[in-house]
């Protein structure tokens, strides 16, 4: 009986995704938008404003979805919005959400809104793409585009060579449904994906950031997690790189990755605080003890980021500055904060 694996979290490793590498996103899915978009003159999140305009309109099961503030290279408008859902299950209601969610956009900024759709679910037949009514001659219809990634399924190692980061989160995202119940495989496929990430011409950060997010999402029981570990300080010698540093291996690997998960496998608040517990002890005390500062730290930014949501800049800078004693303090917070300015306040 091979070991069981825990339940698969999909929308956390999008949101990441999406928000480390958006131009990348729209240019792997939605080329012909993307060549549209003036990205020298950047681009903005509206997540805070999304919340509001969709608050009191929830229509099923939101997973991951995002408001960006965009510019076109034709100039006619001083920019506009695009809407993006990724949704990583069958829902009867997805259609409607966007059309709702379209209209309230518009009526929010009075500017052009595009809604986009990436279905990650696994059943190939579920398209919807349109939704809108007709009464007494007054017709109201949104048609969108979307991108099925099952389509994606017969193309893994077109995936693999691919430089855009985005094909190898859709190889990952489908070797995660593929293997739910094969650690063995999944184990062997987030090995390749790996070896695969290793070989992109990327920076160290970009390299980081996109482990982080392949690793949490093709999660592992223990034994094969600390193995995959071996194998990328091999395949780090390999690249002659030293990009995930044995004290973060631990802190992650054996710590805050195996509390937290535990936690929300019981799907209770308690449950969920126990393993965020049993993450800070086996992550943070056993960082202590080899002097690992920077393992401790890397812990409580995914903490943080578990519970909050994207860190600004300003929260690493006070991590990278700050002590020991001043994380575990830090961390202890994560347990009980309402909100994030509470874990950093000054007593």
């Amino acid at each position: 009986m091979p070991p069981a694996l825990a339940s698969d979290d999909y929308d956390t490793p999008w949101k990441s995704a999406l928000e480390h590498a958006f131009p990348e996103f729209m240019a792997f899915y939605f080329p012909g938008a993307a060549r549209q978009i003036d990205w020298s003159r950047g681009h903005l999140f509206l997540d805070k404003e999304l919340r509001q305009i969709v608050r009191g309109a929830e229509l099923g099961r939101r997973h991951v979805d995002k408001l960006v503030r965009v510019q076109r290279f034709d100039g006619r408008e001083d920019w506009i919005a695009i809407h993006v859902e990724v949704q990583s299950q069958h829902d009867d209601a997805f259609a409607k959400r966007m059309f709702v969610y379209n209209y309230r956009i518009f009526d929010r900024y009075d500017r052009p809104v595009a809604s986009l759709a990436v279905l990650a679910d696994d059943n190939p037949q579920w398209r919807p793409n349109g939704f809108g009514f007709a009464l007494f001659g007054c017709c109201h219809q949104l048609d969108f585009p979307l991108v099925k990634l099952t389509d994606f399924a017969s193309r893994e190692e077109m995936l693999a060579a691919d430089a855009n980061p985005f094909a190898l989160v859709t190889a990952a995202h489908l070797y995660t449904q593929r293997t739910r119940n094969a650690p063995i495989q999944r184990f062997e496929a987030k090995r390749r994906l790996v070896r695969a990430l290793y070989q992109r011409d990327w920076s160290k950060a970009r390299v980081l950031e996109f482990f982080a997010i392949l690793d949490w999402m093709m999660q592992l029981p223990e034994d094969l997690e600390l193995e995959l570990w071996q194998d990328i300080e091999s395949i780090e010698g390999e690249f002659s790189v030293k990009y995930v540093t044995s004290v973060e291996r631990l802190a992650i690997a054996r710590g805050e990755r195996i509390g937290i998960e535990k936690g929300f496998e019981k799907g209770v608040a308690k449950g969920i605080e126990k393993g965020i517990e049993k993450g800070i002890e086996k992550g943070i005390e056993k960082g202590i003890e080899r002097g690992a500062r920077e393992g401790s730290a890397n812990l409580v930014k995914r903490l943080l980021t578990r519970r909050f949501g994207p860190l600004p800049q300003a929260i690493y800078e006070r991590l990278a500055d700050a002590s020991t004693e001043q994380i575990e303090q830090w961390a202890e917070r994560v347990l009980v904060a309402d909100a994030l300015e509470d874990v950093f306040r000054e007593n």
